[in-house]
């Protein structure tokens, strides 16, 4: 009887706290979070069921048998995959989840998913320590490049500007905490707001949860985590995913190829943000009526 190549490992429908043997087959170098599309490789899917190859760094949607990543690991020998949406860790074809408590899986995360808390937002205008890429050269958080995707340099422009404009940089890098608190009206987390101050009042809004925000403000809020992480794999980010959703929120009228006006685009790219994280439309020639 030949051994299975499984042979040991847990099988499917153990407890969330398996161990996965495969661990040391993870390649850091081959992994691209900020790559263009997360869609699978073989389908050209671009489902929210999309799990990248720890391995290879390619990208593969689903898990159950007779899917593209389930035939990947049992074709390529590649058994240990991330969920690029919610970050969780498999073992595939096995079928069994990872920890993320595991230690050694903590820098990925990370580097898929940057998060910050309070006390690190309030400290990042003072910091001055280098950070180390996977490849070892040295960055500022904060103050990293982004690639120009084809005259895109108005939008790198204006993001650079608003990375450093500090109470909608820390509303957008706290962002995703909202998830945990929950939506309603109320205070967001320190340094991101959740209350509006008008003619010296404080007005009520409804706090959305970060996954209630347009894909656009989504976008915002990741490519600013990334631009201030000190957990990058490389020293410069892509902004691929936000350029995808200013053209689609824009019907193209912002697109790879395509220059314009950065004044125009901060005006339009501050409005979408606004609408998408919740904030009213004032349509043109309606005045708000003012209280007596």
């Amino acid at each position: 009887m030949t051994s299975s190549p499984h042979a040991g490992a847990p099988a499917a429908g153990d407890g969330p706290e398996t161990a996965c043997p495969y661990l040391d087959t993870i390649n850091r170098p081959a992994l691209d979070f900020d790559a263009p599309d997360h869609a699978c490789s073989v389908t050209l899917d671009a489902s929210p069921h999309i799990y990248a190859c720890l391995v290879c760094g390619k990208f593969f949607r689903g898990r159950g048998r007779q899917t593209p990543a389930y035939t990947h690991a049992v074709e390529e020998g590649h058994y240990v995959f991330v969920h690029l949406t919610n970050g969780t860790f498999w073992c595939l074809p096995d079928g069994y989840e990872v920890p993320r408590s595991e230690p050694s899986l903590r820098d990925i995360g990370l580097a898929l998913h940057p998060k910050f808390e309070p006390a690190e937002v309030a400290g990042l205008d003072g910091n001055d320590e280098l950070a180390r890429d996977l490849f070892g050269r040295r960055y500022l958080p904060g103050f990293v490049g982004l690639n120009n995707l084809s005259k895109t340099d108005y939008l790198n422009a204006v993001v650079q500007a608003l990375a450093h404009v500090r109470p909608l940089r820390d509303y957008f890098l706290l962002a995703p905490n909202f998830d945990e608190l929950g939506g309603g009206a109320g205070e967001a987390p320190a340094g991101g707001g959740g209350k509006r101050r008008l003619a010296g009042q404080q007005q009520q809004v409804r706090r959305l949860a970060y996954s209630e925000f347009s894909p656009l403000a989504r976008s915002f809020s990741l490519l600013l985590r990334n631009m201030w992480s000190s957990h990058r794999f490389k020293s410069n980010v892509d902004p691929h995913m936000l350029v995808q959703a200013v053209s689609a929120a824009s019907n193209k009228r912002y697109h790879v190829g395509r220059q314009a006006e950065a004044g125009e685009f901060l005006a339009w790219l501050l409005h979408q943000l606004h609408v998408g994280t919740g904030g009213s439309v004032v349509r043109p020639g309606k005045k708000k009526k003012k209280k007596k």
